[in-house]
């Protein structure tokens, strides 16, 4: 791990993303105290969206839309 200044930094800031790349981690810091990593991006790994995995799992009753209930509408200020 590398630390350079912040002056270094933004000097050299595509050599240091060269660097990065590459595999390298660098801190920045700022009158010697270190404030920041400077470290490659890893990608989320996320699963494939599988359509329809929720059936079952959701019910939406037959009155979902109706009017709130006067004391509840007020609470949130829908109605004085």
């Amino acid at each position: 791990m590398t630390q350079v200044n912040v002056h270094e930094a933004k000097t050299h800031l595509s050599k240091l993303l060269e660097r990065v790349e590459s595999g390298e981690e660098i801190v920045i810091a700022r009158a010697g105290k270190p404030v920041a990593r400077l470290v490659k991006h890893e990608p989320a790994r996320l699963e494939p969206r599988r359509p329809g995995s929720a059936r079952g799992k959701i019910v939406i009753h037959d009155n979902f839309d109706d009017p709130l209930p006067d004391d509840i509408a007020r609470g949130f200020g829908m109605i004085d």
